[in-house]
């Protein structure tokens, strides 16, 4: 299982808390059997700066030529501002999405809905709690 992470920007405030959220409770993804991937429209070298500086244990892939490349085939690009958009994908063993979340770009998407579909795919019981709308 693959869970790929969208984001606008290596060094934007948001983009940084969002990845080293991840890079956080990688070990809880790793648990469940998946990897995951982030991918901005950064080059390389900017990726290998930001990692360093994050202490980043997962790969940070650049569609920096052609430009957003990976992230139009999945409707996750901002064509008007040359970014990708804050969204999250967990892919199954077949490679067919199996959940997904576009969050609105200056809000950190958090780990939760990851976590929970990570639950399902693997059969078990989600412990995130939602409150529901009375």
């Amino acid at each position: 299982m693959v869970i790929l992470a969208f984001y606008p920007a290596d060094w934007s405030p948001v983009c940084g808390d969002q990845m080293t959220l991840y890079n956080e409770i990688l070990s809880e993804f790793h648990d469940h059997g998946a990897e995951l991937l982030g991918i901005s429209v950064d080059s390389h070298w900017c990726h290998a700066a930001f990692a360093k500086d994050r202490h980043l244990h997962s790969p940070l892939l650049s569609h920096f030529e052609p430009k957003g490349a990976v992230a139009k085939q999945y409707g996750a690009y901002r064509e008007g501002e040359g970014v990708c958009e804050r969204a999250l994908f967990v892919i199954d063993k077949q490679g067919k999405i199996f959940w997904s979340y576009r969050s609105p770009i200056a809000v950190n998407p958090g780990a939760d809905g990851i976590l929970e579909a990570l639950e399902k795919m693997n059969g078990i019981k989600s412990h995130v709690y939602t409150e529901s709308a009375n």
